[in-house]
């Protein structure tokens, strides 16, 4: 596949100046809010417009696939995408891309679920039948991901593709659809067990496959000798030898995690997998020692600066817990995540809705509301950027003081609830010649239902980024009036990338 080029600068944004690919970049970027929902909320535009571009300059959208596909957020769905839409266009057209459309299919497949996932995609979009270079390069990846690991951590567990039909897409649907060639026999025979496992329910491992024989004796264990295992010596060595991840320990089990248990699986757990467990330790019981590793495990800086977080999820964690123990350490890795926010350059007016129909739960079993995430959101880019006015607004606006060194939930904790939004009315009166005016709210385009848009008030060239945070779907705006649809931590990315105009 095309390697990137580096810095080039799209087509200009604006609505006279945007072509095929400043469109298809804008749509990778609403990914970004979107995540893994993102082939359902492009829509059509985005197949039509990389068919058009796959024919006119493949090298190009090569080059766009290889930078989505390299990150490790919603971008990826991008990748997968655009990679089936451009060597679909090039073999309706009977044209190769420079690097060979086999090779990039394989090339844009880079973890074990990605094979299904493209597959459930083409299912959903094209039906049953599939090309050969697409089906050969999805062999050429399986190849090289799927292994016994891969098949424990994602074969019938949470990441699975469905094929538009109610079905998922497993291990063995995808092996029966492109037949890769095992690398060796080891492969051979993990081939042959997916087929087996999927069409039968108890079938014998291989032993050539010894962590999957290792995890079928664990499960072969009597309930009540389970628990034993956990407490035993070396029972690190043995989940280990199983695959046996943190999450599978409780099925396996057969009820929840106690203190002890969470103690033996600690070891398996990641950053990520440990700031999320942390009401479950509380609910659980674990002792003040134990309790006290996984703090300063959270608070070490390096270990939070590898582990990529970012404040909505600090934030979460935070709200999921009502202990005290864990306030220190999640401070302390509030702050790594507030570095990795995105500065804005010159000046940003960042408006965030106080109604009251901001006040709902994120999701159902969340402790975080949905003006819980407007506020901190707001208050990590105004802490983050060179300069900005922080404004919450309801039927009255107010603004909301920080200073350097403050984290998101100090800034965030001055919000409160200010009856019906009017964004239209705060544009008016607080914009002073910004660069930029980014709104938090409910409302679809940012406009309460009694008054006029909020980007009105603007200068024609000055960009507008709205936060749908109620909805996970919707078309893309036309530049430069941006509006997105849902909010996640990888939305901090949306404003640097689009007004930097190109990928690095």
């Amino acid at each position: 596949m095309s390697k990137p080029r580096q810095g080039v600068a799209l087509p200009a944004l604006t609505e006279s100046g945007r072509d095929d690919k400043a469109e298809l970049f804008l749509l990778a970027v609403h990914g970004l809010t979107a995540r893994d929902q993102f082939p359902e909320t492009a829509g059509d535009g985005f197949a039509e417009r990389a068919a058009r571009v796959a024919l006119d300059d493949d090298g190009w959208l090569c080059g766009l696939i290889d930078w989505t596909a390299e990150r490790d957020d919603g971008l990826r769905s991008v990748a997968l995408v655009a990679a089936v839409e451009l060597v679909r266009a090039r073999l309706a057209a009977g044209l190769f891309t420079s690097g060979g459309n086999r090779q990039v299919i394989s090339g844009v497949l880079r973890r074990a679920d990605e094979p299904g996932r493209m597959l459930g995609y083409w299912f959903r979009r094209y039906g049953r039948s599939v090309p050969k270079p697409v089906k050969r390069g999805i062999a050429d990846a399986v190849r090289d991901l799927y292994d016994e690991r891969a098949m424990i951590v994602h074969d019938g567990g949470a990441v699975i593709a469905h094929d538009g039909r109610g079905g998922g897409v497993r291990f063995a649907d995808v092996l029966k659809m492109t037949h890769p060639a095992p690398a060796n026999a080891a492969q051979a025979d993990l081939f042959r067990h997916i087929l087996l496992s999927r069409r039968r329910s108890a079938v014998d491992v291989p032993a050539s496959l010894p962590t999957l024989g290792a995890q079928a004796a664990l499960y072969r264990l009597p309930q009540e000798e389970r628990a034993r295992v956990l407490r035993g010596p070396g029972a690190l060595d043995v989940l280990e030898r199983a695959a046996m991840t943190w999450d599978r320990i409780a099925g396996w089990l057969g009820r929840p995690l106690d203190a002890d248990a969470w103690a033996a699986v600690l070891p398996l757990m990641g950053y990520r997998d440990r700031l999320r467990a942390l009401r479950a330790f509380d609910e659980a019981g674990l002792d003040d020692h134990t309790a006290a590793t996984v703090a300063a495990g959270l608070a070490d800086e390096d270990l939070a600066a590898r582990a990529g977080v970012l404040p909505l999820e600090i934030l979460a964690a935070a709200r999921a817990t009502r202990s005290r123990r864990w306030d220190g350490a999640l401070e302390r890795a509030a702050g790594t995540a507030l570095n990795r926010v995105p500065a804005l350059p010159g000046r940003t007016l960042i408006l965030v809705d106080r109604s009251a129909s901001m006040f709902t739960q994120v999701t159902r079993d969340s402790s975080v509301t949905v003006a819980d995430q407007a506020a901190a959101f707001g208050a990590a880019i105004a802490l983050r950027a060179e300069h900005a006015d922080l404004v919450q607004f309801g039927t009255a606006h107010t603004r909301v003081p920080f200073r350097r060194g403050e984290g998101p939930a100090e800034v965030a904790a001055r919000f409160r609830e200010m009856g019906d939004g009017n964004a239209a009315a705060v544009v008016d009166a607080c914009y002073r010649g910004h660069d930029r005016v980014a709104v938090i709210t409910d409302e679809p385009d940012g406009s309460a239902w009694d008054a006029g848009s909020p980007v009105d008030a603007l200068p024609a060239a000055v960009p507008s980024y709205i936060w749908n945070v109620a909805s996970t779907a919707g078309p893309p705006s036309p530049a430069p009036r941006h509006v997105f649809a849902g909010l996640t931590d990888a939305a901090f990315e949306a404003i640097p990338l689009i007004e930097a105009r190109s990928w690095r």
